[in-house]
């Protein structure tokens, strides 16, 4: 907010709206909502508080004895046009969830044998290898965790840096995959649909900012006024972007704490 011309008021309003709105609020509704006149204004808006959505050095999730961590990877991104079928201009996104259990027990609890999402962690992978899909293990989950994943040999090491790592044969069966790792697609359904729906798409230069929204917002969606609340205090201790570094491209948006893109 320093050295903004848009009122303070509109500030809050717009963190209220982007924290506590069920499906999020693209940068096209929040100009609407708050009545400004450009939509850069709004744009900025949402992306000066997505800065504010990562704390600083945060918690690797797992380590509970009753939980364990599903870890995966998809690709993300349109279509491109004329460019024919394949997975040009895709961004590799990887992703780690906490798997908790309830104890009680409904007929849908059954069904799902009584496991729900915990916490998440998404970043930018700039590839498969074992390199940049070890280091997000280790930046994200804490040591001596249950770690769930296929049998790609980028995750064959984790034994080695001192995780209780088990590998799903997924002999290249998505079917198979989803069966044994249902939370983290899941997860990336999840991810999907509000991307095409609330923002019809994004581009990759902006996509950690909006996957930073999606994990604040997905790990506090029991809680939104606490959301609100964490929001402000953690954009009071991180810097944001100009205007200009965002359309220039100079700005990093950050991630979690070690993360590899």
């Amino acid at each position: 907010m320093a050295r903004s011309h848009t009122p303070l008021s509109l500030w809050f309003c717009a963190a209220y709206l982007a924290t506590t709105h069920t499906q999020g609020i693209s940068a096209t509704q929040l100009q609407r909502q708050l009545g400004l006149s450009r939509y850069e204004t709004a744009f900025g808006i949402l992306h000066k508080l997505r800065a504010g959505m990562v704390r600083p050095q945060q918690d690797r999730i797992g380590g509970h004895p009753s939980q364990h961590v599903e870890v995966d990877e998809t690709l993300v991104g349109g279509r491109a046009r004329g460019e024919g079928r394949g997975v040009h201009h895709k961004a590799l996104v990887a992703c780690a969830v906490e798997v908790c259990r309830r104890t009680a027990g409904s007929d849908q609890d059954k069904r799902k044998n009584g496991r729900y999402a915990g916490r998440v962690r998404l970043a930018i992978a700039a590839d498969r290898s074992a390199e940049v899909l070890r280091g997000f293990v280790k930046s994200t989950v804490e040591p001596d965790a249950l770690v769930i994943t296929d049998d790609w040999s980028g995750y064959a090491g984790l034994r080695k840096d001192g995780y209780n790592h088990h590998a799903i044969a997924q002999c290249g069966d998505p079917e198979v995959s989803e069966e044994f790792m249902p939370i983290v697609h899941l997860v990336f359904s999840n991810l999907k649909t509000w991307l095409n729906g609330i923002h019809h798409g994004v581009s990759a230069k902006h996509l950690q900012a909006y996957l930073n929204e999606f994990t604040f917002r997905f790990n506090r969606r029991f809680y939104p006024l606490n959301a609100f609340r964490s929001l402000l205090g953690i954009g009071g201790t991180v810097e944001a972007p100009t205007f200009a570094e965002l359309y220039s491209g100079d700005w990093s948006h950050p991630t979690c704490s070690g993360c590899l893109r």
